[in-house]
């Protein structure tokens, strides 16, 4: 096959491993910055130009597409897969992920256990909204956060007040949720790929830091997950739309709860804690998955959901 992956940087290790793993497959595989296409948006040849080349023959493409260049990295995603090429992961699963609220809401309405979650505009109504949520301590987020940043644990009700005040003040949008003390500063990673955790660590924060990411700090080690865990991992990828993921959970009092679904997982934390060839599993997963639809004729997850 002939790969993509969409990667502003083929230095970072998850791209470096997928690329490094395709090679060993025996597929051709070409590294693409997302903000360095241009796009030619028709319906008779529509066409993705980069660098002053067209870009063409693709059997494939895996979105590694940063947080920061959601909307246009999707936007060329869009244009592969008007290509016919297959994406690992599709556009609209991509950006549905990425929406932290949208994405709480669909799995709040498939039933997937999550902290309780508020979300208001007007400031009038802070009051009630922690109320909703239980109270201090809760945990305030940027809708628009990655890796911990814009993630604020507020441990008094006047602190809640003072930071949604802010950040309301600048405009920002944000949502409001149950603090899992129980969690004691850690979460558990599930990589999700075509409906199987292949693999999973727990994260621990460092002392006097709820925040797990390890791009904060946080260690990762092994774990074994439950069968529930393992089965709401499963069903918050599928509900997502995603093939592969990383779904983020915590072990409260009342089950395992979902705090985020990513589309781009790093894959150095999971590869190193597991000691799992992570990006060969990948790679020979979306094997299996070209060689479907080019049997079938059909490939979407997603089509229809909203």
């Amino acid at each position: 096959m002939k790969i993509a992956v969409l990667s502003r940087n083929k230095t970072l290790y998850s791209t470096r491993r997928l690329v490094e793993a395709a090679k060993a497959a025996g597929h051709e595989v070409r590294v693409v910055d997302v903000l360095r296409c241009y796009m030619n948006i028709t319906s008779l040849k529509p066409s993705i130009h980069y660098r002053g080349e067209v870009l063409e023959g693709f059997d494939a493409v895996i979105p590694r597409i940063g947080a920061s260049v959601t909307f246009y990295g999707t936007a060329v995603l869009r244009q592969f897969e008007m290509m016919n090429v297959f994406p690992l992961n599709e556009s609209v699963a991509v950006t549905r992920s990425r929406d932290k609220l949208r994405s709480a809401q669909l799995l709040a309405r498939k039933g997937i256990g999550m902290p309780v979650t508020g979300f208001a505009h007007n400031p009038d109504d802070i009051q009630d909204l922690l109320e909703e949520v239980g109270g201090a301590p809760l945990v305030i987020k940027l809708l628009e956060g990655t890796q911990g940043i814009g993630v604020v644990l507020a441990e008094t009700r006047k602190a809640a007040e003072s930071v949604i005040q802010a950040f309301m003040g600048l405009k920002a949008n944000i949502m409001v949720q149950e603090f899992i003390k129980e969690a004691g500063g850690s979460d558990i990673r599930c990589l999700v790929v075509g409906e199987k955790v292949v693999a999973s660590m727990k994260r621990q924060g460092p002392e006097g830091e709820f925040r797990s990411n390890l791009h904060r700090g946080g260690t990762a080690s092994l774990i074994r997950l439950t069968p529930e865990e393992r089965s709401t991992a499963v069903r918050a990828a599928k509900i997502m739309g995603l093939e592969v993921c990383g779904v983020d959970l915590l072990r409260s009092n009342h089950g395992p709860v979902v705090m985020e679904v990513n589309s781009s997982p790093g894959l150095q934390g999971i590869e190193e804690a597991s000691e799992k060839d992570i990006a060969g599993i990948i790679i020979a997963y979306l094997e299996r998955r070209v060689a479907d639809v080019a049997h079938r004729g059909s490939r979407s997850r997603t089509r229809g959901k909203g």
